[in-house]
């Protein structure tokens, strides 16, 4: 289906602007619906019912209507879309459900399908048994990639046989590549590309950071294609040059859902050949509130598609996201989900505000000493702080220090946002002092130590900031100042720990449900302040308090506390 803005979609009007907008709208969708065939089972039906996001004025009606018209006559004209035919290697297809079952064992994969659905196919230990183009395989190899992670053994099949796909699995699990290979061998089997032609694949995700790391990835793999073509579509860059790529036609969209749709909105580009899609970080793109942008798209892609979801928690909301929009996915799962492993020893140390930079200073010059003494390099460390301000202040701060490191936030051009992300993957720059920009999505391999100067607002912010640390099965460290402001994190966090380590799964859960309770603790704490400073003044008086938030109330005077001994995936 192509992109018919919001406001044609409109039904009652008698004004003649609005009559002819409201025939193209009709028109367009009955000429696109007929050029649609008929479609495959593993693919998506056109999920009409989501509301849309934005309206625009009777002044541009016009304007959007011709560009309608237009990309409906090139819908018209469209090649159909390939269903690719894949089969994996002889030995794979042989392999026994008890083996199936060994393999998942061994790379701790939980695999789900529902009851009316095909199994999943098999996962899949190497390469080269998952009969890729040559080209792809070249590259793979020229990236030094010789074995799939566990969430590439796994939803790469799912994905190159065509199935729908809800991924949940840590950041730096290399879920990347598992959906940017499948999605380069899905374009290789359709008609090319002609200028003025929509993308083939889209990606989004939530942040322009982690679309610039996906558009390399897939850069990386489709090396050898020389007409192969990819475009990052996000905010603060030059729209222009965007553009133009855009209308001369590419394979694969990366994109921030905004700036999409006002590609969409200006005509730019289309959703009409797109037949593949990855929702990536869905929960962070929620989180942002991108969810009436994500439903824009989704509503107005074909008939005919694939779509790919993957987040590395699944709160209640991306249920109903992957209900809505995914066609009996296969759901894959790589471990725990949004809870603590041994990867990460946290430690909580309770310092005066004022203090906070002093104590932050010593604690690296104390590190920079002790690994100069043993011969090593200064370990990559990110250093969380809340504001814009503080964050180049602590920058320049260590500067003086004679430490290596850069600020990274959002008053920042994204020139020089992405200089200092690629001097710290360089290791030219050691230490990274950011805002919550780079607490989700950057996949910067070899972060030892996370500290947290100022300590977040949510328990879930708090997860998605250690998770830089401590992935892909290494060990890291997770320091964090708090004061007495911050008494209410710290006690969940506490508590938290406390809950995982006698077998409580969910005492990390995530999204609105996770967020709303904590919000009720926190009133019920503020409450429970209340009632007992009145109780110390009035002497005993019948306080009650509920058991589950006497946690909250605890002496909180000691100076260092730890929490070792635990982590988190992302």
């Amino acid at each position: 289906m192509s992109y018919v803005p919001p406001h044609l979609r409109s039904s009652s009007t008698t004004t003649t602007t609005t009559t002819t907008t409201e025939t193209s709208s009709v028109t367009l969708d009955d000429q696109t619906k007929l050029s649609y065939p008929s479609s495959n089972s593993h693919f998506n039906n056109d999920k009409s019912s989501a509301a849309s996001f934005s309206s625009f004025s009777h002044s541009n009606a016009s304007r959007w209507s011709s560009g309608a018209i237009s990309t409906a006559n090139r819908a018209l004209a469209r090649p159909d879309t390939v269903v690719p035919q894949w089969k994996p290697s002889e030995r794979v297809l042989r392999m026994k459900p008890e083996l199936i079952e060994e393999v998942c064992l061994r790379l701790n994969l939980d695999v789900s399908v529902s009851p009316d659905s095909a199994p999943a196919p098999a996962p899949i230990e190497s390469f080269a048994d998952m009969c890729l183009h040559p080209s792809i395989m070249k590259d793979i190899a020229y990236h030094g990639y010789t074995t799939p992670t566990s969430i590439q053994a796994q939803a790469m099949p799912v994905a190159l046989s065509g199935r729908d796909l809800l991924g949940c699995a840590e950041t730096g699990s290399g879920k990347t590549a598992a959906f940017a290979i499948p999605m380069i061998q899905h374009c290789l089997a359709q008609p090319p590309v002609q200028r003025g032609d929509g993308p083939l694949a889209l990606v989004l995700a939530p942040t322009r950071e982690l679309a610039q790391q996906i558009e390399k990835e897939v850069k990386a793999f489709s090396k050898s294609l020389e007409s192969f073509r990819t475009a990052i579509v996000v905010g603060g860059t030059n729209i222009a040059e965007q553009r133009s790529e855009l209308r001369a036609g590419v394979d694969v969209v990366v994109a921030t859902p905004g700036r999409f749709i006002d590609h969409l909105q200006q005509g730019n580009t289309s959703v009409t050949r797109i037949s593949f899609v990855v929702l990536d970080e869905a929960d962070r793109m929620l989180d942002m509130g991108f969810e009436p942008q994500i439903r824009e798209v989704m509503r107005n892609l074909s008939e005919k598609h694939q779509t790919l979801l993957f987040s590395a928690t699944m709160p209640e909301e991306i249920e109903e996201l992957a209900q809505e929009y995914l066609t009996n996915p296969v759901q894959v799962k790589v471990g725990k989900v949004s809870s603590p492993t041994a990867n990460v020893t946290q430690t909580l140390e309770k310092v005066s505000e004022s203090e906070k930079t002093d104590r932050l200073l010593a604690l690296l010059v104390e590190e920079a000493s002790r690994v100069e003494r043993a011969g090593h390099p200064f370990p990559l460390t990110i250093v969380f702080v809340e504001r814009k301000t503080r964050c180049d202040e602590v920058a320049d701060a260590l500067v003086a220090q004679g430490l290596h490191a850069v600020a990274l936030h959002g008053g920042r051009t994204q020139g020089e946002r992405e200089a200092a992300l690629r001097e710290f993957r360089k290791g030219t720059t050691n230490i990274l002092v950011a805002t919550d920009v780079a607490s989700r999505g950057l996949d910067v391999s070899g972060v030892a130590h996370v500290i947290n100067l100022d300590l977040p607002k949510s328990m879930e912010d708090y997860v998605h900031r250690i998770g830089r640390t401590g992935r892909a099965g290494s060990m890291g460290q997770a320091t964090s100042f708090y004061t007495d402001r911050d008494m209410f994190l710290v006690a969940n966090i506490k508590k938290a720990i406390a809950d995982v380590g006698s077998g409580n799964a969910v005492a990390f859960a995530t999204g609105k449900t996770a967020r709303r309770k904590e919000r009720e603790a926190a009133a019920a704490q503020k409450q429970a302040r209340v009632a007992l400073s009145k109780c110390s003044i009035t002497g005993p008086t019948s306080v009650n308090i509920e058991d589950k938030y006497r946690f909250m109330i605890a002496d909180s005077n000691s100076k260092r506390e730890g929490a070792a001994d635990s982590a988190w995936d992302d």
